[in-house]
C-alpha cells in the first residue's frame, strides 16, 4: 500500500466512523490529557472510553480484545480508588518507581507477554501474535504503574505505543495509528510534566 492508498482509506475511515467510536476515542484522549496533568478524573474518562470500546469490540467479534479491555476496566477502578484521598490519609504522590515497583511491572509485562503470545498463537488466527502480546502486555505493566501515581508508567505505555503504530498501520487501520501516535507524543510530555513536579516536591523538601 502506497502512500495515496494510505490516506484514501484514512479518509474512508473517518467517513465510516460511528458516534460511539468518536466518543470511544475523544474520551480516550481526555483520559491521557488528565493524566499528563496529573488529575484524578482520567480515571472516569478512561472507564467510560473502555465501557464505550468494549461495546464496539463485542459488537464486531473481537473477544479477546474485548477481555483485555476488562482487565483495564478493572485496573481503572482500582487506580481510581488508590488515587482517591481518604479521610485522615494523605493523597497518593507522583514518585519514582522503587526497585520491587519494577521488578513488578518488568514481571506483568514478561509474563503478560508470554501467556499472550501462546494464546494468540494456538487459540486464534492472529498473524502478528508477537507484536500483538508486546502491545496488550507493556500496556498491562504501564497500567498497573499509573494506579500508583508512578512516573515510569509513562515509559511502559509509550513501549506499548511504539509497537502498537506499526502493528495499526500493518492492519490498515490509519486513523488508529494517528491517534496512537498523538498519545506517544502526549505521553512523553507526561513524562517530562512528572518529572516535573518530582523534582519539585523534592526542591520543597
Amino acid at each position: 500500500m502506497d502512500i495515496k492508498d494510505w490516506f484514501q482509506l484514512f479518509n474512508q475511515q473517518l467517513a465510516q466512523t460511528s458516534i460511539i467510536e468518536w466518543l470511544a476515542v475523544g474520551f480516550g484522549v481526555t483520559e491521557v490529557l488528565l493524566a499528563k496533568r496529573n488529575k484524578i478524573w482520567l480515571y472516569p474518562t478512561g472507564i467510560i472510553s473502555i465501557l464505550l470500546s468494549m461495546y464496539i469490540l463485542l459488537s464486531v467479534g473481537l473477544y479477546a480484545e474485548m477481555l483485555l479491555n476488562m482487565y483495564y476496566l478493572a485496573m481503572s477502578v482500582y487506580g481510581w480508588m488508590v488515587w482517591k484521598k481518604r479521610v485522615g490519609q494523605p493523597l497518593i504522590q507522583v514518585s519514582w518507581s522503587s526497585r520491587k515497583e519494577l521488578t513488578i511491572a518488568v514481571a506483568i509485562a514478561t509474563g503478560g507477554f508470554v501467556i499472550l503470545h501462546l494464546f494468540l498463537k494456538h487459540f486464534t488466527d492472529s498473524d502478528v501474535p508477537i507484536w500483538d502480546a508486546a502491545v496488550s502486555s507493556t500496556a498491562w505493566a504501564g497500567m498497573w504503574l499509573l494506579t500508583r501515581r508512578k512516573i515510569e508508567n509513562w515509559i511502559f505505555l509509550n513501549i506499548s505505543n511504539f509497537f502498537a503504530i506499526p502493528l495499526l498501520i500493518h492492519k490498515q487501520l490509519p486513523m488508529f495509528a494517528l491517534l496512537t501516535t498523538v498519545l506517544f507524543i502526549v505521553a512523553i510530555f507526561g513524562y517530562i510534566d512528572w518529572k516535573r513536579i518530582i523534582q519539585n516536591k523534592q526542591l520543597a523538601n
